[in-house]
């Protein structure tokens, strides 16, 4: 028994040294990374634009060094002297996605991208590096940082936008923070911009597991003022003066609403608790759009503002990839001979790593949906086509989801894992 009770105390010793303890390499402060993301098709390159430390630290302090979802690219930090990985974090960026595109053959751009990092107490060694569909890498960066660099800005300490609690977690130091920004609200339509916020986060919090989940998030809206209201319209040779410049059209897609002024955005956040943002447009034009782990971003005054804010969440905080398809334009994001990273989507060359457990013995992969079959208990788990932007090839879990349309009133039961395996992810203790 003696010998026993040596092994456990062994054991319990061999766990607690190999758990990370974030105040080893951590101030409780931000480090951001501001990079400038160029190149065309076949040439891409990454440049660092500037570092600025903010006070407070609102991301992960658990599993510093695993990812929540692989992501289109990376973000590595190392400790200097050792190479010890001490923080790791996953994005996609507006960049990746024009690369799809058949603009980018012959064309060079440059998009701005910001990222948070705990800040360091010692020097530490910063890796970036981007991915194609492939899920390979194709751009790569390093960089070393010291924690005492003049260089290093700040912002957020003296000063910061007015915000006000939504919700706030019942477990502040184990939670997930949400920042609602306004965009496209004057200073005198700052009300109706909280009463949006109230009614994104009731939608969203309407929706399983958030629903079950919501004491693991707190929330705040941050009042940030425009010039203007609304958003431009390239289409329609309209240009607002906005706070953080944003305008349908992306990519030449009608409905496509993004911002690509992203140091504006965190600059507006920067002495905020936040780490997810959610971007409230000030308009009734339907449009939207989600990236992970940088925002999503959703119009306020149209009928199906509620599903689409929801959706779009789905996108920038889960990694959920859509789940329809285009039968007039097929965007070859998801080649069929690689297995996408999304948990939601499959191309069945790996789907052992996806749901298959959740699949009922007996089901036939791919799966065939009967469209005449209304009641959604009779629904199952299997391999449905359309998917990922693509009429074949690509499969998605469940017949209907809120990651394929806005009349599905909820997220199907392989979405509904996967948010909840996140939310561990993020609010799990030691």
């Amino acid at each position: 028994m003696k010998k026993l009770v040596t092994l456990l105390a062994l054991l319990v010793l061999v766990i607690a040294t190999q758990a990370q303890d974030f105040n080893q390499y951590f101030k409780n402060e931000t480090l951001r990374l501001d990079y400038i993301f160029s190149g065309n098709r076949d040439r891409q390159q990454i440049a660092v634009d500037e570092l600025c430390r903010i006070p407070g630290w609102f991301g992960k302090r658990n599993r510093l060094d695993q990812l929540p979802v692989e992501g289109n690219g990376q973000i590595t930090v190392r400790h200097h002297r050792s190479g010890k990985v001490i923080y790791r974090n996953s994005f996609s960026t507006l960049f990746q996605e024009w690369l799809s595109y058949d603009i980018s053959k012959n064309n060079t751009k440059a998009f701005e991208n910001v990222f948070l990092v705990p800040y360091p107490k010692d020097t530490v060694d910063i890796t970036v590096d981007l991915r194609d569909n492939r899920r390979q890498i194709i751009a790569s960066l390093t960089h070393t940082v010291a924690p005492g660099d003049i260089l290093i800005r700040t912002i957020g300490a003296e000063s910061h936008t007015p915000y006000e609690t939504i919700q706030p977690a019942a477990d502040p130091e184990h939670c997930i923070h949400i920042a609602y920004v306004a965009e496209g609200y004057t200073e005198s339509q700052m009300d109706s911009f909280i009463e949006d916020c109230k009614t994104a986060n009731e939608a969203l919090f309407a929706h399983e597991p958030f629903k079950t989940l919501r004491s693991k998030f707190n929330i705040i809206a941050v009042k940030s003022p425009s010039h203007d209201s609304g958003t431009s319209e390239p289409s329609k040779g309209i240009w607002k003066n906005t706070a953080l410049h944003s305008n349908f059209d992306t990519f030449y897609s009608d409905r496509y609403l993004t911002t690509l002024h992203l140091k504006d955005l965190h600059n507006w956040l920067a002495g905020t608790p936040y780490e997810h943002i959610i971007v409230l447009v000030n308009t009734d034009k339907y449009g939207g759009g989600g990236i992970l782990n940088s925002y999503n971003l959703s119009m306020t005054k149209h009928s199906l503002f509620k599903p689409v804010v929801v959706h779009e969440f789905g996108h920038s905080f889960a990694g959920l990839g859509d789940e329809y398809a285009y039968g007039y334009e097929q965007i070859p994001m998801y080649p069929h001979d690689i297995e996408p990273w999304e948990p939601n989507l499959t191309t069945l060359v790996n789907f052992d790593s996806k749901w298959k457990d959740m699949v009922k013995k007996g089901t036939k992969i791919p799966t065939t949906f009967n469209e005449t079959e209304k009641k959604m208990e009779k629904w199952n788990i299997g391999a449905y086509e359309p998917a990922g932007y693509s009429m074949h090839g690509v499969y998605r879990p469940f017949p209907d989801c809120r990651m394929r349309t806005n009349q599905n009133p909820e997220f199907c039961p392989v979405c509904r894992r996967a948010i909840t395996r996140l939310i561990d992810f993020y609010t799990e203790k030691n």
